[in-house]
């Protein structure tokens, strides 16, 4: 098994999201990885103002370019907004400020700083007019994922037909409390033959019994798992960052804002998905393999 993560943000006290990434941080976060059974991940950038999203995208690209380890684990990258919603519990742990519709301009401009890189771009197909921005990723070889969002099913199934392919953690990036069944989740899972569906097995983001049930619904075809691994991944309880979040990771091992609210990324690593497949989800192996490495790369064409 050699495990593509989709959805990386740091590791090992590494911050892909935050001013003035070095060499020899990146190295690390690379061997890191790479000691913990992970092959290969997508480098993560979340929301933030565009010139700075940029900036820490082009450095991250030009470390990588200089590191033989760095190329061989960073795939790609992931652009985790800033074309998401806005509205409190879609938007997340991503600063609100700098949320945007997406544009093909704006998406030109990420796009350009990945350097060729970018495999994923996760938008809200309700802020996309026209979808227009969907087809022009689509076409130019990214993979287009729904996430932080609250399309109906209408335009849900409107954007698949322009080039949407996936769904980024499903079941998060969404209130606590919702329509009990018609709700963006609900409608994810019916369009299972047409999406990716990316989901966080930490047992924190979704209930093993709640997952269990998600993955019985979905089918094992076509989901992935993700670690949405931050900084603090590997590393235990401590104070740690994403992209100017101040973040205390508790005992429990788990990502909260400062006020508690809702959860700023992941500290799950491989290791602990593959037990809480086997232990907590009634995984085999096999079956393991095929979500954390068959199906992600046959998502994204790695």
């Amino acid at each position: 098994m050699k495990p593509l993560d989709l959805q990386v943000n740091g590791y090992a006290g590494t911050d892909f999201n935050r001013e003035g990434l070095t060499a020899e941080a990146l190295h690390h976060a690379c061997k890191c990885l790479v000691e913990d059974g992970c092959d290969s991940i997508l480098a993560t950038f979340i929301t933030d103002d565009l010139e700075a999203m940029a900036a820490r995208m082009e450095t991250l690209v030009k470390l990588r370019e200089q590191d033989g380890l760095a190329r061989s684990v960073i795939a790609g990258i992931h652009i985790e907004g800033p074309f998401i919603n806005p509205e409190k519990g879609y938007v997340g742990a991503h600063p609100q400020q700098h949320v945007k519709p997406a544009t093909l301009e704006n998406a030109k401009l990420l796009l350009d700083a990945a350097g060729g890189l970018a495999r994923i771009v996760t938008l809200a197909p309700e802020h996309d007019e026209g979808f227009h921005t969907t087809e022009f990723l689509a076409n130019n070889g990214v993979t287009v994922s729904a996430g932080h969002c609250n399309p109906s099913l209408e335009v849900l199934r409107a954007a698949t037909e322009h080039g949407l392919s996936m769904f980024t953690h499903v079941g998060n990036g969404c209130p606590m409390q919702m329509h009990r069944h018609d709700n963006v989740i609900q409608r994810a899972l019916a369009l299972r033959d047409k999406l990716w569906l990316c989901f966080i097995p930490d047992g924190v983001h979704i209930e093993f019994f709640a997952l269990a049930n998600y993955l019985r619904a979905a089918g094992l075809e076509k989901t992935i798992f993700v670690t949405d691994a931050i900084s603090a991944a590997r590393l235990g309880p401590g104070k740690y960052s994403l992209a100017g979040w101040d973040i205390l990771i508790g005992e429990d091992l788990v990502a909260r804002s400062p006020d508690g609210s809702h959860f700023v990324g992941s500290t799950v690593t491989i290791p602990r998905i593959l037990v809480n497949g086997q232990q907590q989800l009634g995984l085999s192996k096999a079956e393991l393999a095929q979500l954390l490495d068959a199906n992600p790369r046959k998502a994204v064409g790695l």
